[in-house]
């Protein structure tokens, strides 16, 4: 890849799990009166209303919630429910009955209770959505490989990853985005973006930041990472080794260079010791 694109993206997952959806009911049909028209409808099925409880849930992955199901109906006929989530224990009492979703995975789901009363069925719907803010969003030192930075961010334990959005910014300004939207998994799961980005004079000293967004039907969720300062100082472990090399090499050169002074000018002293000597 080049310089400009991700190294590498890396995204574990769990296994699927098939959930969501939505049912279509239908209202019952009315009995045809003399002369095939329809007879005016009762003063008890005109009036009666059905209402789901809460009528918007949000859960962790693999939760599960509680919906009431209740009616104005005074003597309902049937009451039930449509879902593909799976069902738990189910209570009732006088004009209501409340049902148990278990280990919620779909990250949006419709679910609709229904009542006959004299005949006619009215339903109402639920939406249940499963989703997981990220855990942490951790952005690593920078790292200088000759003339290009390596950022690596991490974003830990979210879900659904395939709303997901992960963005780099220097200065204030986006210098990558990335959306996951390929991948449907549905568990929670471990993000690590890596790209490159080149080394410029003028970026010396700006703070980077990694950001987690996901978007969910006009839910938005957003998490950000500590800031994160370019320098020259960000070396890799490879380069360290090179100038820790390179120094010690330098010093051994003028160790050697200096022995060799040291030893001409011991042998100047000894000679003109030995004139001296001769001379008296």
């Amino acid at each position: 890849m080049g310089s400009l694109l991700p190294l590498s993206l890396l995204v574990l997952l769990a296994a699927a799990y098939r959930g969501g959806g939505s049912a279509h009911w239908r209202r019952a049909a009315r009995a045809q009166g003399p002369g095939g028209n329809s007879p005016e409808p009762s003063e008890t099925s005109a009036s009666f209303w059905v209402r789901v409880s809460p009528a918007f849930k949000a859960v962790p992955p693999g939760g599960s919630v509680w919906l009431n199901c209740s009616s104005s109906c005074p003597l309902p006929e049937n009451s039930s429910l449509s879902t593909r989530l799976r069902r738990g224990r189910t209570l009732s009492g006088p004009g209501w009955v409340s049902y148990e979703l278990l280990d919620v995975r779909a990250w949006s789901s419709e679910v609709r209770c229904f009542v006959t009363c004299a005949g006619e069925t009215r339903g109402a719907t639920a939406k249940i959505t499963a989703y997981k803010q990220p855990h942490s969003v951790i952005l690593d030192p920078p790292v200088l490989v000759g003339s290009e930075y390596t950022l690596r961010c991490h974003v830990t334990h979210v879900f659904p990853v395939g709303f997901l959005v992960v963005t780099l910014r220097r200065g204030g300004r986006v210098i990558y985005s990335e959306n996951l939207e390929r991948f449907t998994g549905l568990d929670l799961a471990n993000v690590t973006l890596t790209y490159t980005l080149p080394a410029r004079p003028r970026d010396f000293l700006q703070p980077v930041t990694c950001h987690a967004r996901l978007n969910l039907d006009g839910l938005v969720v957003r998490s950000s990472s500590a800031p994160m300062t370019l320098t020259v100082l960000a070396w890799s472990p490879a380069p360290k080794v090179l100038a820790s090399t390179s120094i010690a090499a330098f010093v051994g050169i003028l160790l050697v260079v200096g022995a060799t002074y040291l030893r001409k000018w011991l042998l100047m002293q000894s000679r003109g010791a030995e004139g001296v000597v001769h001379d008296r």
